[in-house]
């Protein structure tokens, strides 16, 4: 029983990983039952489910409520919560200090219970803050308590029993991780009747046990295994995989440690270097936005943004579709770091040195525009019309972007895409945001330039020099965050009931778009069409050379992410036994799990 309740504790507080399938079905039979009794009440000004974030600072605030770490484990999964335990307050004086408290809070979640005491001076309190603030209710008891809350305003997610498995779908009702349209069934009070109930969709991903998609979590257990090997030969020491599936992550699971030896475990939260991963969760839907605002055309000339292009014979007519489907005759990649002269790095910032690349490691002032620029634009891969991968092709749609938009590329996606979507931990520069130990390190000594162990700043040493911010690499997130973004996609656009693209626009580009190659415009996809090949011809994604993976596949309503830290600590320099292949083996063993016999 006690191995039950920690299985049922690690998937309510939204760690899903792999367990027992007959534990699980009793576990979701239980589940099951809390959804049919979950019931949204009140809701007359629409506030739920939540939908702009960007802008909330919430609160979450427990009165006698004994599921709360479930409650705001699940909370944050969706946004940031600040949570706020006083089980005691009886006095009036008490709940006007807690009142001043949450005075920079714009919303505030209070829970309740049948162990709250329904005094005067709670139902003032709540009177009081929802005259200021939004807020929202959740109760879980029998029902004789909603009568205290028939005076106010605010909206109520009331649930009859005191369990984890109402928490958790309390939670996700609030973001509209779960559809809610049950009805009282008795009448508790002169305004809580039987027949009331509102109805509020599922409008962000929700969180679940694979039964709850047809899935045995029993076919997951081969993902441990191949993990577990990785870091055994030392394929990568942290990894992090998530699987969603029908707009439920089913499968979420930290393994391993940030290096080898360390003492700090990986957590699902842990924030990556996604390399070119960045290419599709960046520059591409920047492009995108451009594109279905008629800002650019696909056929368009780079040099009709990038002037500088005009006056260079092999590059003056590359048109942007070429850039996105790497068939635009660009240099692969361009070792800039071998341009470096002692004189260009500093220990100290200054402004001559104002460049930082690392902890205590700086670059000289006006270092891109002056070299690396030139040697960007006087490359030639002399392969135009083939496809050859190219970074440079990147560094060109940054260059659009910035040139059209007149805003920096990290600064657009931030505000305009990662907040807005609900994802808080990605971005670009990460270590003006996040604390050091919670981003996983990449390499140990790089043996370019920087030669110390690299966290918390880019890898790829073109973006590094470039700033941090390049259209290539520079990005950083953690793996809950890329299945929002993902998600996104696969529901064509749209994503906590806001349309981020155009449905034909997400079409256009994820789609097959090259005679060339099996590319989109942007994305990569499957080149593989043997009979053991089980992805769709529908699917898309993209890897990093960090040992980042990102992959959606539309026929199975999937999305997979796997995160790994693969170039530490030496980038393969130092070899040992046979590496295994993490990111591709774990995909198939995804695959399997969610079909049987070929089927869905």
């Amino acid at each position: 029983m006690k191995k039950f309740l920690l299985i049922a504790f690690c998937l309510l507080a939204g760690v899903v990983q792999a367990q027992n399938h007959t534990l699980n079905l009793k576990q979701l039979e239980r589940i099951e039952e809390a959804q049919k009794a979950i019931v949204v009440l009140n809701d007359n000004a629409n506030t739920l489910p939540v939908t702009s974030l960007n802008n909330l600072n919430i609160a979450s605030v427990h009165l006698g409520y004994p599921h709360q770490t479930v409650f705001d484990s699940v909370a944050n999964k969706y946004w940031k919560v600040t949570a706020f335990n006083v089980d005691k307050l009886n006095t009036a004086v008490a709940f006007n200090n807690l009142h001043d408290e949450l005075k920079l809070y714009n919303m505030v979640l209070i829970t309740l219970s049948e162990n709250t005491p329904f005094n005067a001076p709670l139902i003032s309190f709540i009177r009081d803050l929802e005259r200021i603030t939004r807020v929202v209710i959740v109760l879980s008891s029998s029902g004789k308590n909603l009568k205290y809350l028939d005076d106010v305003k605010s909206p109520v997610i009331w649930y009859p029993h005191d369990t984890p498995e109402g928490a958790s779908l309390a939670a996700q009702a609030v973001f509209g991780g779960m559809m809610v349209s049950n009805k009282l069934i008795d009448s508790f009070s002169a305004k809580y009747t039987k027949g009331s109930g509102e109805v509020i969709n599922k409008i962000r991903l929700g969180y679940a046990l694979p039964e709850a998609t047809g899935v045995n979590t029993n076919r997951f257990k081969k993902i441990d295994s191949i993990v577990e090997a990785g870091i055994a030969t030392h394929s990568a020491p942290a990894v992090v995989v998530l699987v969603a599936k029908n707009g439920q992550v089913i499968f979420n699971k930290a393994y391993g440690k940030h290096t080898y030896g360390s003492s700090q475990a990986t957590q699902l939260t842990d924030i990556f270097d996604m390399a070119s991963v960045t290419k599709v969760t960046a520059t591409t839907p920047s492009i995108m936005h451009l594109y279905e605002r008629k800002q650019l055309g696909l056929d368009s000339p780079i040099s009709r943004y990038v002037a500088r292009l005009r006056t260079i014979a092999d590059k003056r007519d590359v048109t942007i579709r070429e850039a996105l489907l790497h068939e635009a005759g660009f240099t692969p990649y361009i070792k800039f770091y071998e341009k470096l002269k002692p004189s260009d790095l500093s220990t100290d910032s200054s402004a001559a040195y104002p460049t930082k690349v690392a902890d205590r490691y700086y670059l000289r002032a006006n270092y891109f525009n002056e070299v690396m620029w030139p040697v960007t634009l006087a490359s030639s891969g002399n392969t135009r019309g083939k496809y050859v991968y190219s970074d440079i092709s990147m560094y060109m749609m940054k260059e659009v972007f910035e040139t059209i938009s007149h805003q920096k590329l990290n600064e657009y996606v931030l505000n305009n895409l990662y907040l807005p979507l609900g994802m808080q931990a990605t971005g670009y520069l990460p270590r003006n945001r996040f604390s050091r130990n919670r981003i996983v390190p990449t390499t140990e000594n790089d043996n370019w330039m920087r030669n110390m162990l690299v966290q918390g700043y880019v890898n790829d040493p073109g973006a590094a020099m470039a700033g941090g911010v390049e259209g290539h690499a520079g990005l950083f997130a953690n793996a809950n965050d890329l299945a929002i973004y993902y998600q996104m996609l696969l529901n064509k656009g749209t994503y906590g009931g806001k349309r981020y693209f155009d449905s034909t626009t997400v079409k256009l580009f994820t789609s097959r778009q090259s005679k060339t190659s099996w590319r989109g415009l942007g994305f990569d996809r499957v080149n593989n069409t043997s009979a053991k090949d089980k992805r769709s011809a529908l699917a898309f994604g993209h890897s990093g050379y960090t040992g980042t993976y990102v992959w959606v596949d539309p026929a199975y309503n999937l999305v997979y992410i796997c995160l790994t830290n693969r170039v530490y600590p030496d980038d393969g320099k130092t070899y040992g036994p046979a590496k295994v292949n993490i990111r591709g083996l774990v995909l198939d063993a995804i695959y399997e799990a969610i079909t049987v016999d070929g089927k869905k």
